[in-house]
């Protein structure tokens, strides 16, 4: 390493690692040009199994191993792609935005761990003798030096971006060594503090390509849209001369000649793509056109003169077993989730992604911002200090980052704005890379949250912003200057899906659809990092002994590790589905999903930006108490975007009675698609007919004392207590109220959010342990009334909670009457009742809301309907434990042989183990099952919100403490 020198010391001679903290992107490495998948020249992976030498610091040994001749006795082997800490050499490091290491740029630690690999391998026996070849790296993380057949082929900087050497005059037929030396960190690791594990090592492909005579060097393609007129125009520039072909369109022309003709234009919602080919004298490379317009019009962002409404999500890449190291199915997999879930824009935070992934998004649709590998959110702690984006040392750096990001991706349709980066503040090096950007390719608009001025950029990107915010953007009431006050905004980020969430989702949608300046947003985070771990199930910071880490902040997205969507992602689906079905007119005269189709009809509005909903075909199905009665085709005209029409239903099948009755519509896929297949949903909602009477009660027993117990109808109760101990011959332990729920991230929240953090100041108050005093056990003609406070130790505020037990002879009426005492300054977290049964309890039944979990601001998703699971699958197993599972809106319920109706409906709740439990345990592994099934009904929740990194649950979601009452109706389950 570099040694500082005191005035008038002379240097040390350059070491054969300076170039570890070199600021320069590197040396020896080709110009960036396009990617392209294939051509019908060959190609070899080297990808497979590698030769692998873990040293603890960058010099602890020489480069010998790069010597033709060496062999590597003692090594151990490593998969490339691959990170080596998850591989069994070293461990991973996560931190969220601090530096592991001290902030000295460029200089990095002495205990850097290095990486030597080693790969040997022969040429096919058909590989061409003439023209050349050429060694790619895909992604090797922080900075790599290369050697092949003992030859220095030079170094580089910028892990998620490719890099080229040529190395034809040094390839032999057999016996090929390829060395490569992997440095941890490096001067480039200060450009890359991207809220991610730090991965070292080659995590993206290896390929030898070989470069025939007069083969495709680089090469843009053009192919913009008119949509007025219907026509599109292609230009194909190449620094080789050749021919462009597209047997489609019938064009045959030379590169550099526009053609223009009718076409049918790309979309995320029509990825029109047509083949075609660069055909020079040496190679023919396939092109996959769309045709499309990106422009910033009336102060919008347009494709095709279309303003958009982004509908998107951030996308860090992750694998729980290979980190950053993804294959093709893992890709797919989660195009093909994005695409079922209503999702049509990535955000590819916070680099670009394997090129593969971009071949996806044109083929199956999806818009992109293509972000830069810069991130120096560090320098946060110290006011911005000595910031790289600010140094002009840097900002050849800077801009070999971007070069290789549009050199590399400037071909794909999908790719509508470049992303200079994300958190490094503001400088002069940004200004650099948005100016040559913009005189490289003007055919897309630019993007970077940090600038709020919109010096550079194209668009008013912010992150969490609160709903009152972003309205008052939305009227354009926010300030600023004159050219941000012109432009569109994005929430870049928004919606934070750590844990249990995020909350609001819908509010904000609402805002972005009332609001023409509000261009939409995308959902922080796709997938959780968890790494997968014998431990703890799944681990994440901290696990690893990291000297700083950042926890389970690296948990969040509406994803778990192992790709099961997220109760946050089905929500989400729901939020943005582009076909918006409403009922009938509520009380204010607005029409609204959720009402009863009163006049008997629904509004259908085509929410797509492009499409008409031809592809789609409608039903409904009507059910009473959560059964289906009869469904059938709904009839729906031909709407273009943003167009309505009430449709007619039939009339209602059968009279209710007395039961809940509602319709159900559902848009689905009329024939499969590349991303779904026939009949699946894209759209939904139901529509209240009719809503149940409270379940009708008459006391009419009488309670009998026999000893140490009372009996009240079939409720068996401790006579000096007054708990409840069985019902109908089922246990029973409790109920009692209970105002506590295991703390949600969001709940938590983080400590530089505005609103108030709940979770904490719960702890604080003490809600966790809260005291229960019997006052008194009354029984009269009819009854059995336990008075009680409940209050936490401390405190002088208290919760006086009265226990009214009726009973009509079979059934066992519970009314709990609330009185709140003192100031209560917080909402409550719950307020309900918790009962305990016997653990053989295992199966549920309920009519209300399901399948999944809901709570006030998280619950758009959810359909009435009569559910069934077990125990265990009602558990939603966030990484981090935390409060989950509840179901809202429950009518009745059924567990373990007993029967509860609620009056008013309930949210319903049960697990194998305790709140206090759940809000001990920091993985999953530590949840273990007791004796008992505990079950929650609650009469409120608080709601979810989004703070574990944007706003708090909104007001009308919080569960402010007043005068309550709520009663259930308990009975034996029968037959």
């Amino acid at each position: 390493m570099t040694v500082r020198t005191s005035p008038g010391t002379p240097a040390s001679p350059p070491s054969a690692t300076d170039y570890v903290e070199d600021v320069s992107p590197g040396s020896g490495a080709l110009p960036p040009r396009a990617r392209y998948a294939h051509s019908d020249a060959r190609s070899l992976s080297l990808n497979g199994r590698w030769d692998f030498r873990l040293s603890p610091t960058a010099d602890a040994e020489d480069d010998s191993f790069a010597a033709e001749g060496y062999e590597p006795e003692g090594w151990a082997g490593v998969d490339v792609p691959g990170h080596w800490v998850l591989q069994g050499h070293g461990t991973p490091v996560y931190t969220n935005h601090l530096y592991p290491f001290p902030v000295d740029p460029p200089h990095v630690p002495t205990e850097n761990p290095t990486g030597d690999h080693l790969r040997r391998f022969d040429l096919p026996a058909d590989w061409p003798a003439e023209g050349g070849s050429v060694l790619r790296f895909d992604g090797v993380e922080s900075c790599a030096r290369v050697w092949l057949n003992g030859t220095d082929l030079g170094e580089f900087k910028g892990s998620r971006l490719p890099h080229e050497f040529p190395v034809g005059q040094l390839l032999r037929p057999g016996g090929n060594v390829l060395a490569v030396r992997v440095h941890q960190w490096s001067a480039g690791s200060y450009l890359e503090d991207q809220d991610q594990w730090w991965l070292p090592g080659i995590f993206r492909d290896v390929t030898l390509l070989h470069r025939p005579p007069g083969g495709v060097l680089d090469f843009f393609v053009h192919a913009s849209y008119d949509h007025r007129r219907g026509l599109g125009t292609l230009r194909v520039d190449s620094d080789v001369d050749g021919r462009v072909l597209v047997p489609g369109l019938d064009i045959d022309v030379e590169t550099g000649t526009p053609v223009t003709l009718a076409v049918l234009p790309w979309t995320a919602e029509t990825p029109r793509l047509y083949d075609g080919e660069l055909v020079t004298a040496g190679e023919r490379v396939p092109l996959r056109i769309g045709f499309r317009t990106v422009e910033l019009r009336d102060g919008l962002i347009t494709v095709n003169g279309t303003p958009l409404l982004f509908k998107g999500v951030n996308r860090h890449e992750w694998h729980p077993e290979k980190g950053r190291a993804l294959d093709p199915e893992t890709m797919l997999a989660d195009v093909l989730l994005m695409k079922r879930h209503n999702i049509n824009a990535v955000r590819t935070s916070h680099y670009p992604p394997h090129p593969a992934f971009l071949d996806l998004c044109d083929t199956h649709g999806l818009w992109v911002i293509d972000e830069c590998d810069l991130e120096t959110h560090g320098f946060t702690e110290q006011g911005w200090r000595d910031n790289p984006v600010d140094d002009p040392r840097w900002t050849p750096a800077l801009l070999d980052r971007a070069e290789r990001m549009v050199e590399r991706d400037k071909n794909h349709p999908s790719v509508i704005l470049w992303s200079l980066g994300n958190e490094a503040g503001t400088g002069r090096g940004l200004t650099a890379m948005a100016e040559w950007i913009r005189a490289r390719d003007p055919s897309r608009l630019l993007h970077y949250e940090g600038d709020h001025d919109c010096r550079d950029t194209d668009v008013y990107s912010r992150m969490y912003a609160d709903h009152a915010e972003v309205e008052r953007i939305g009227r354009h009431e926010d300030g600023g200057g004159l050219r941000r006050r012109r432009l569109p905004l994005i929430l870049c980020e928004y919606g934070h899906a750590m844990g249990n969430g995020p909350g609001g989702l819908a509010d904000y949608q609402r805002l972005f659809t009332s609001h023409d300046r509000l261009q939409g947003g995308f959902v922080w985070e796709w997938i959780d990092h968890g790494i997968a771990d014998e431990r703890h199930g799944f681990a994440y910071g901290g696990d690893f002994g990291e000297e700083l880490h950042d926890g389970n902040f690296v948990c969040d997205g509406l994803l778990f590790p192992d790709r099961t969507p997220s109760p946050g992602l089905v929500e989400y689906k729901k939020v943005v589905e582009p076909v918006h079905i409403d009922g009938g007119d509520s009380p204010s005269g607005e029409r609204r999903e959720g009402s009863g189709a009163r006049d008997g009809t629904v509004r259908v509005t085509n929410g797509y930006d492009f499409t008409g909903l031809s592809h789609l075909e409608f039903a409904w199905s009507y059910e009473v108490d959560g059964e289906r009665v009869e469904s059938g085709p709904l009839a729906v005209p031909a709407l273009a975007p943003g167009e309505s029409a009430d449709v007619k239903l039939p009339p209602p099948p059968v009279d209710p009675g007395d039961a809940w009755a509602g319709w159900t519509i559902r848009a689905a896929l009329a024939e499969e698609t590349s991303w779904g297949p026939r009949g699946h949903v894209v759209a939904r909602a139901q529509l209240v007919v009719k809503e149940p009477a409270p379940p009708s009660f008459t006391p009419s027993a009488v309670p009998v004392r026999g000893g140490r117990t009372v009996t009240l109808g079939p409720g068996t109760f401790d006579a000096r207590t007054g708990a409840l101990l069985s019902v109908g011959g089922v246990e029973v332990t409790g109920p009692r109220l209970d105002v506590w729920r295991a703390p949600t991230d969001n709940d938590n929240g983080a400590h530089w959010q505005p609103d108030a953090r709940y979770g904490p100041l719960w702890r604080k108050l003490g809600l966790h342990r809260m005291r229960h005093r019997l006052d008194t056990v009354e029984t009269g003609d009819d009854f059995l009334t336990v008075r009680t406070r409940v209050a936490p130790a401390a405190r002088d505020v208290g919760l006086g909670t009265v226990y009214r037990w009726t009973s009509d002879g079979t059934r066992l009426r519970l009314t709990v009457s609330v009185a709140p005492e003192g100031h209560w300054a917080l909402p409550l977290p719950r307020l309900g009742v918790r009962l305990g049964l016997p653990g053989s309890a295992d199966r549920v039944t309920w009519l209300g809301g399901g399948p999944g979990e809901g709570y006030p601001d998280t619950g758009s998703a959810s359909l009435h309907g009569r559910w069934e699971s077990t125990v265990d699958a009602m558990q939603t197993p966030y990484v981090r434990p935390q409060e989950n599972g509840a179901r809202p809106g429950v009518r009745w319920a059924e567990i373990g042989g007993l029967r509860i109706e609620g009056d008013p409906d309930f949210w319903f709740t049960a697990r194998r183990w305790t709140s206090e439990q759940l809000d001990a345990a920091e993985h999953r592994t530590e949840l273990r099952p007791g004796d008992t099934v505990w079950v929650n009904l609650d009469h409120g929740q608080q709601g979810i919100g989004s703070q574990s990194c944007g706003p708090g649950a909104l007001a009308r979601y919080q569960l402010r403490v007043g005068p309550a009452e709520f009663s259930f109706v308990f009975s034996a389950v029968t037959g």
